[in-house]
């Protein structure tokens, strides 16, 4: 099942977040500072050991203070245009950290809008790339939910969402 919420991510009772990081995965604005400071200083402790994250691919840590058990750290493209793979790196972002928590047995999985804040990448465009990745793996999870930030984000994904 997909579900499209009005929430804040850390607040989430799911197996797994998804935080949408920056490529040294020590902290940033926005979901993943967020993310870093309710899940408390051991976060940071881990993810330095990590050695950062190339854009598009994804890395998994536990979720320390949060509720989930799991934080999956991917980095999603800064927008240039359109003219340098965005894209491609958007949807290898969704799908690398989809693939990366059914390696990890998680049944429950949350998403923020990778890449539309900071990084701009076009809403209705990034929600598009996101939905079709969320239904290429719906029937292997229980559910994967799409967390976002405002009622406006959420009218985007649930009307991308009965499109398909």
């Amino acid at each position: 099942m997909i579900k499209v919420i009005v929430a804040d991510i850390t607040t989430l009772d799911v197996d797994a977040i998804v935080n949408a990081a920056n490529s040294s995965l020590l902290g940033g604005g926005g979901v993943d500072g967020a993310i870093h400071r309710a899940a408390g200083p051991e976060l940071i402790n881990t993810t330095k050991k990590l050695g950062g994250c190339p854009t598009g691919e994804a890395r998994i840590t536990p979720g320390f203070n949060l509720r989930s058990k799991w934080i999956i750290h991917t980095v999603g493209p800064v927008w240039k245009g359109g003219h340098s793979n965005e894209d491609q790196l958007l949807e290898n972002a969704y799908k690398n950290s989809l693939e990366l928590a059914l390696s990890n047995k998680i049944e429950t999985i949350a998403f923020p809008s990778i890449s539309t804040g900071v990084y701009h990448f076009p809403k209705e465009k990034a929600a598009e790339i996101a939905i079709a990745q969320f239904q290429l793996y719906e029937n292997a999870f229980n559910t994967i939910i799409a967390c976002c930030f405002s009622q406006g984000d959420a009218d985007i994904y649930q009307r991308k969402l009965t499109s398909h």
